[in-house]
């Protein structure tokens, strides 16, 4: 029996892979190097070819190919889905399945739409699944399904049009993994700005490994949230030294929760049934 989460080292971006007894899927696929012309402060550092080769050295059949029964786009911003594209376009990765929610600019406010390429990153993740025939789900708001020995279930997984323009982040879609009596959560960038936070927190209870929201920027991880998860073990998809000071008082002073960066240990892979972990992975 194996059951794992291998948080990848993709910078202060979110690539997350769930392993079940030799089968695999995805959650974000981490910032890419494609950017609008028009856009060129976009012009960041990808790792899709890191995720790619960490797929094939890990995770790939004995015939060298990788299956992913399914793989979910959290939200609409490249340091999430940016890789997706390369990564269904590969020839050698096939995926089954796709959790993505759809993507409004029109429903996000004003400086995403004219700074960021939110559109862009949805649009070539989404033309690479019909490309590759792969069926997409759109609408999965509490939705439960299983995945080897993980129970999974999504949260914020429906489209929503909200009275206040805020900026993606307000949709990410959150992940709740059950696994031999143990729970891990998977926020995505969820923030507190219409308190989703209060309302998931309240749903989920006590849990014993958190993905810490938004990379450990403000607007997430609010007290009431870490107070009532009150997770063992918290990762930060990051360095520490970027995240904010009063995040990580949040975390060592209040929750007293274990504090793990992927940038900083090259990656960490999680034993979800012993609660054990091992880094640099990479």
């Amino acid at each position: 029996m194996s059951n794992y989460i291998h948080f990848l080292n993709t910078g202060a971006s979110d690539c997350i892979i769930l392993e079940s007894n030799g089968r695999y899927s995805m959650i974000d696929a981490g910032e890419d190097t494609d950017y609008p012309a028009n856009k060129p402060h976009l012009n960041l550092k990808g790792y899709e070819d890191v995720v790619c080769d960490y797929l094939l050295t890990n995770c790939a059949n004995i015939d060298g190919k990788v299956i992913l029964d399914f793989v979910v786009g959290t939200h609409a911003h490249s340091d999430h889905i940016g890789g997706f594209d390369t990564i269904i376009n590969h020839p050698m990765i096939t995926v089954k399945s796709a959790y993505l929610k759809p993507y409004n600019k029109k429903d996000i406010f004003i400086y995403e739409r004219l700074f960021w390429d939110n559109l862009e990153v949805y649009n070539q993740m989404k033309d690479a699944l019909v490309k590759n025939n792969v069926p997409i789900i759109e609408d999965f708001d509490n939705l439960k399904i299983g995945f080897g020995d993980f129970k999974i279930t999504f949260y914020n997984g429906k489209y929503k049009k909200r009275l206040i323009k805020y900026g993606e982040n307000i949709n990410s879609v959150v992940t709740l993994l059950e696994c031999n009596g143990n729970k891990g959560l998977l926020v995505g960038d969820l923030n507190n700005k219409a308190f989703d936070e209060y309302n998931i927190a309240n749903k989920i209870n006590k849990i014993d490994l958190l993905k810490v929201g938004h990379h450990g920027y403000p607007f997430s991880s609010s007290i009431y949230m870490l107070k009532h998860l009150n997770p063992k073990y918290s990762v930060v998809c990051n360095t520490e030294n970027k995240i904010y000071p009063h995040v990580k008082y949040k975390f060592n002073k209040l929750v007293k929760s274990k504090f793990l960066c992927t940038a900083d240990n090259n990656g960490i892979k999680f034993d979800i049934d012993s609660l054990t972990y091992i880094t640099n992975i990479m």
